[in-house]
């Protein structure tokens, strides 16, 4: 996600801590530029609120105008950056009130997962056999250390990154979401 110039990773979350804001954001990086009532329609409220907020992630440099748009609507997108379709939420903060606004949006964002993985499993049988076997919810427990760890990471977003370029250019491709929830099993230490 872009940051504003001279504002902190911080601020630019700290927007996101609204859950219309979140779900504007979460809508356009898995279905790409919409306009306001597009989202307004997909997000079940009204075009003021949905064009408000927009204008709020704008000026915080989260959302853009594409340009696509005509003289009455205006198509709002992600801007182009490397890993837009990447989001990593974090819980870490030296500053106790953006570990609260973290802490919410992690919540939010785990909340936004559960109702993702809740309509593929309601919409499942309606796909092809292999979509249905391939697809789902997979939980598997590995053995770690700290260096492993972040090795783990590493390749799995090694792994992601190779996928997405080579479903760029395939036809019939379908856009997956992959979610990784790594987190300790053990109490902590």
């Amino acid at each position: 996600m872009s940051t504003p110039p001279g504002d902190g990773p911080s601020s630019s979350w700290r927007l996101l801590a609204h859950p219309l804001r979140s779900r504007i954001v979460a809508h356009l990086r898995l279905h790409g530029g919409a306009t306001s009532a597009e989202l307004a329609r997909a997000l079940g409220t009204n075009t003021g609120a949905t064009s408000y907020h927009l204008r709020v992630l704008a000026e915080a440099g989260l959302v853009e105008d594409t340009g696509l748009g005509n003289a009455k609507t205006r198509v709002w997108a992600l801007p182009d950056e490397e890993d837009d379709d990447d989001l990593t939420v974090r819980t870490v903060s030296p500053d106790p009130e953006d570990v609260e606004d973290d802490l919410w949006l992690a919540h939010d964002h785990v909340e936004h997962l559960a109702s993702r993985a809740h309509t593929w499993v309601d919409a499942a049988a309606g796909w092809p056999l292999v979509w249905q076997e391939e697809a789902g919810l997979h939980d598997h427990a590995v053995l770690v250390d700290e260096e492993q760890l972040v090795a783990l990471r590493t390749e799995l977003a090694d792994t992601l990154a190779r996928y997405r370029r080579i479903g760029a250019g395939t036809p019939g491709a379908k856009r997956v979401a992959v979610t990784l929830a790594v987190h300790p099993i053990d109490r902590a230490p």
